[in-house]
């Protein structure tokens, strides 16, 4: 049986992408790398919908975020961090560890923050440095109203906008200038649609002198090295060869089918799969939930680690399981990466097939049928 990936990181990456990877590999201070080097940045740029400087780094997205806190935040600086589930919470933990004065706004996980708790904070803290939050929650599947956030937080205050994009950039609309973003972070395992092991950060220019400004110590994540790096087309450090090679690959793929027709494709996959397990009698766990991926309840008369176990061993679907407080209670889909109708269709099959095996009583092709109609309808 052939193994069908659904995580929401890693995403399964095109043939065209795995191909350009496997072509010899090249020297990183050579004239190719650089061509090479300075298309994946152009095309970077594209991706984040942004004139301003992109930095890309040899680490997971974690990396990334680590990269903006120690050269955006000083120790003492006033930090507002937003949490709503696991990925939000690293930004808090982030802070903390490198000494800000960090506040958490606490949002219930599968709920989405409210624009107005964050103007309310920031009427009452004129001082803050940054707000730092995340625009599609991986661990919850729930998405942020991101530019009204943006709009909100430089209206009320000089802080800068720190967004974790990594489930989000280039699968749901994200427009960094145009929504006034400072700073933006993603992975490559994501809607990149590459292996993991690289990781983005955009900055706009106000971004840019905080980060001459902050004091934190930083060497291997100094940013100031990578921006020195390329104004000579390469980067401060040894890079990840190939996967810079499938870069290249699968940005000219997002380039040849438009940002704004990826974002209605995964809307319209993301939609048919919610409206396949509900007709499969299962519930949505995110109140506002991302196009990013599909978070789904397990039923209380199943335990959900099993569910996961099942669909992979049984069914060749790998999906991920919840996290922390909801490990055992829900499973998660992604849509972002290579997918098409036809793989919804495939992954509706095989819970439908899950769910009789654990004695769920539905009728049997609901769901597929759910999936399919949405994809008829919109043709």
């Amino acid at each position: 049986m052939r193994a069908r990936l659904f995580t929401p990181g890693p995403t399964q990456v095109p043939e065209r992408v795995q191909v350009a990877m496997a072509n010899p590999l090249m020297h990183h201070r050579g004239v190719e790398f650089k061509a090479l080097f300075d298309e994946v940045i152009d095309g970077l740029k594209y991706f984040f919908q942004t004139s301003g400087t992109v930095v890309s780094l040899t680490s997971s997205g974690t990396g990334a975020m680590e990269a903006c806190v120690v050269n955006l935040i000083s120790p003492g600086d006033k930090v507002l961090s937003v949490s709503g589930g696991k990925f939000g919470e690293r930004w808090g933990q982030l802070c903390e560890t490198y000494g800000a004065d960090t506040s958490i706004l606490t949002v219930p996980w599968g709920q989405a923050v409210e624009p107005d708790a964050i103007k309310k904070y920031l009427q009452e803290n004129s001082d803050i440095k940054a707000v730092l939050l995340t625009h599609s929650e991986t661990s919850t599947g729930v998405a942020a109203d991101l530019q009204r956030i943006s709009e909100i937080v430089h209206e009320h205050s000089d802080a800068l906008v720190i967004v974790d994009s990594i489930t989000s950039a280039g699968v749901l609309p994200f427009k960094m200038d145009e929504w006034g973003i400072d700073v933006a972070v993603t992975g490559s395992q994501k809607g990149l649609m590459i292996p993991p092991g690289l990781a983005v950060v955009a900055l706009s220019s106000r971004a840019w002198e905080r980060v001459e400004q902050t004091t934190t110590p930083r060497f291997y994540f100094d940013l100031r090295k990578e921006q020195a790096a390329l104004e000579k087309s390469a980067t401060a450090w040894t890079p990840a060869i190939t996967l810079y090679m499938g870069l290249r690959e699968a940005l000219r793929m997002i380039r040849e089918k438009g940002l704004e027709n990826m974002w209605t494709s995964y809307a319209l996959l993301a939609h048919a799969t919610r409206q396949g397990v509900q007709a499969l009698g299962l519930e949505l766990f995110a109140k506002s939930p991302s196009d990013s991926l599909t978070a789904v309840q397990v039923p209380a008369s199943m335990d959900g680690l099993k569910v996961v176990s099942h669909l992979r061993t049984a069914y060749g679907i790998t999906v991920a399981g919840g996290q922390a407080q909801l490990k055992g209670r829900i499973f998660r889909v992604s849509h972002m990466g290579y997918y098409d109708a036809l793989d919804m269709v495939a992954m509706a099959s095989a819970l439908e097939l899950t769910l009789r095996d654990f004695g769920w009583e539905f009728e049997f092709g609901k769901g597929v049928h759910a999936v399919q109609k949405v994809f008829l309808e919109s043709r």
